[in-house]
């Protein structure tokens, strides 16, 4: 197997709800091209200033990661924390022969280069307006304001990566042009890979549950939100709305009171915590709370297991 793309992977990198599912469905169809899920708990355990986590920690940590848990990957105890996780990407290789491996990233994009130095970068963005509201649609958020920190935290760090970067190791697209051009930016993809284009690409909906890029369903923010939430999120992502090549709505602009952005940070917390009110129940969610907030190892991973199982049942 070729060791080359281990050396310097490639990683798509994006805010959640951004488009990231559905693209590395695309790449990971291909007959040459392996791809990771969510890859966060490579450096989640990561310090700000590239300090590791101590191995053993880490092992126990990923013991009830419902991700990790889910990638059928082994965890070898003898190894350092680079190799450890480096081991992933070998196993994902292997586990699906293909050459060419990656791995899709919602955060913390500077900590790769801890490790992969040389690793390589898809940057995927999309609308912010549709990003903040597909996150309360998912429970990370109770409205828009709050929803569009994630866009903003996500384009932010790209923005410092970047200026890091060789102009050869990275590539920018938008969600809008792979719903529009699909195959026009998976062949762009492809060939930043080392590969050519293959059909197969866009045969992902023949053994998933997503469909085929439809572009009637783009810029839904106009249909479903009112133009209080719209100003909300122009008014979060500022200039880095237009820097990103979409426009503004035209409605004015508004500035926001302290006690306005307190309201917003109540609303959004208890909406979140009804979330899980609901999807977990009572008991498991009070568990969750207390276990959270003690040193009770052992009880706490007991209630991660059952949330990680609920979970399950609402994946797409």
């Amino acid at each position: 197997m070729n060791t080359s793309f281990l050396e310097s992977p490639t990683f798509l990198i994006g805010a959640e709800r951004s488009g990231t599912t559905l693209l590395r469905l695309m790449l990971s169809h291909h007959s040459q091209i392996a791809w990771c899920n969510e890859f966060e708990y490579v450096i989640d355990q990561v310090s700000d200033n590239a300090q590791f986590p101590k191995v053993s920690d880490y092992q126990d940590w990923l013991k009830t990661h419902r991700i990790f848990q889910a990638t059928g990957f082994e965890v070898s105890p003898n190894l350092t924390y680079g190799e450890l996780v480096q081991s992933f990407l070998q196993q994902k290789q292997a586990q699906e022969q293909k050459p060419v491996v990656g791995a899709t990233v919602h955060r913390h994009f500077d900590r790769l280069l801890a490790i992969w130095p040389n690793a390589r970068f898809i940057h995927i963005v999309r609308d912010p307006r549709d990003v903040a509201r597909s996150c309360i649609g998912m429970g990370w958020a109770g409205n828009v304001w709050t929803g569009s920190q994630r866009w903003l935290e996500a384009e932010q760090d790209w923005e410092a990566l970047k200026q890091t970067l060789p102009v050869n190791n990275y590539v920018e697209i938008s969600y809008e042009n792979l719903i529009r051009e699909p195959q026009t930016v998976l062949t762009q993809l492809a060939n930043f890979l080392g590969v050519a284009y293959d059909p197969a690409m866009l045969q992902y909906n023949q053994d998933t549950t997503y469909d085929q890029p439809d572009s009637s369903f783009l810029n839904q923010w106009r249909r479903k939100l009112g133009d209080r939430e719209i100003q909300l999120v122009e008014s979060r992502v500022g200039d880095l709305l237009l820097q990103r090549g979409y426009e503004a709505s035209g409605l004015p602009t508004i500035q926001l009171t302290s006690s306005q952005i307190k309201s917003l940070k109540l609303q959004d917390w208890w909406a979140r915590a009804n979330f899980r009110l609901q999807r977990y129940g009572a008991v498991l969610f009070t568990l969750n709370y207390i276990t959270s907030r003690l040193p009770l190892r052992a009880w706490r991973d007991r209630i991660q297991l059952k949330i990680n199982q609920i979970d399950l049942e609402y994946i797409k």
